[in-house]
């Protein structure tokens, strides 16, 4: 180890390592340097998956692809800063450091029960598997940890803003990301339907033969789009908006919610040409996530009642949610949707927003995200 980074380690060990309860006094440097830390191993980890998803529509799983190294440099990351705030008790309260364990501990458990499922039943044939929701639960409970950690502690400064509003955007993916297997599927069918398959032959020979078929267009839509119509607008645009109203009310400020669905929409367009100069499978981006950020927004902005408030702001995320589905349909590429279901998207989007507005929240950042 180089001798001035060593030098380093050790100070930080002789001055931070010792036992103590969550709760205790921690100087502000290092709150600051813990959460940052989790911004890294949470973008690291955000990285290998958007990676993986690309990666799986085109080759046969590989437990030691790169996607998931990147994505085990991640959580390396991230479980040994829970293992730092369990031992020591600095940087967190009690609440987040139980949600931090426990967010975890299931996605550690998580993982060897996926090694198994894929072991036993092949292919990554979907996002929406049973060992695949441990693992987004697992990364919700620790995010909720960090976001309540950073809301709780973290000092005053150009960062407590922008930094909260990143962990809400790791929230905010981490939710959206089962239905990306609908947007890589639905260009899956379109790159078959054009003569040029982005999957590898191996990879549709795999897939046919889980369901029994040939490699034909039907074998083709059963592996990109297994998942029934209504799934990928009522849990995306309900999850999302619920997210949404969440983050705008801890981050409080004006424009936050648009801030952190413009910001995952920017992600997802800048990493598309990336996929594609490195030859990899592309997907639909959810531009329409936009209007359900302004949605929440202007939600916020007015003196409507509460009830009122959610009342309309569902009926707007909902009218606008399957509309900008639409029209990417229409101008560009789109997942299939069950129109009827747009009623039990609001239905449950209504009450769900309802129940979000009589969360408490705590210390809110003062600092303007966005002047406007």
């Amino acid at each position: 180890m180089n001798t001035g980074v060593g030098n380093r380690v050790a100070r930080f060990r002789d001055q931070y390592w010792e036992r103590g309860e969550p709760g205790r006094e921690t100087p502000p440097v290092l709150v600051a340097a813990l959460y940052k830390l989790w911004l890294a191993g949470l973008l690291l980890k955000l990285i290998g998956s958007s990676w993986d998803v690309a990666w799986h529509f085109k080759w046969l799983r590989d437990e030691l692809a790169p996607p998931h190294m990147v994505n085990t440099v991640g959580t390396v990351i991230v479980v040994g800063l829970t293992l730092f705030h369990t031992y020591t008790g600095y940087g967190v309260d009690k609440t987040a450091l139980r949600l931090m364990q426990w967010g975890t501990g299931l996605f550690l458990i998580a993982l060897p029960i996926d090694l198994i499922n894929h072991r036993i039943n092949g292919l990554d044939i979907t996002s929406w598997s049973g060992s695949h929701a441990l693992l987004y639960l697992g990364t919700a409970i620790m995010l909720a940890g960090a976001i309540r950690g950073w809301i709780k502690l973290y000092p005053a400064g150009p960062w407590q803003v922008f930094g909260l509003a990143g962990l809400w955007f790791f929230f905010l993916e981490n939710v959206w990301f089962p239905n990306q297997h609908q947007e890589y599927g639905v260009l899956e069918i379109a790159s078959w339907d054009r003569g040029d398959p982005y999957a590898e032959p191996i990879l549709l020979q795999f897939a046919a033969d889980q369901i029994g078929r040939p490699v034909d267009r039907e074998s083709i839509v059963q592996f990109s789009l297994p998942i029934p119509d209504w799934v990928y607008p009522v849990w995306g645009l309900v999850a999302a908006a619920l997210v949404l109203v969440i983050a705008r009310r801890t981050i409080g400020t004006r424009w936050a919610a648009t801030a952190v669905a413009g910001g995952y929409v920017a992600y997802r367009l800048l990493i598309w040409p990336l996929l594609a100069g490195a030859d990899f499978p592309l997907s639909a981006v959810p531009v329409f996530l936009l209007l359900t950020g302004l949605v929440v927004d202007a939600a916020h902005l007015g003196r409507v009642p509460t009830p009122v408030a959610a009342l309309l702001g569902s009926a707007a995320v909902t009218g606008l949610g399957y509309g900008g589905i639409w029209i990417q349909q229409a101008l560009d590429a789109g997942p299939p949707i069950s129109y009827p279901s747009a009623a039990a998207t609001f239905i449950v989007l209504a009450a769900l927003w309802m129940a979000a507005d009589r969360i408490k929240v705590g210390r809110t950042p003062r600092r303007s995200l966005v002047t406007a």
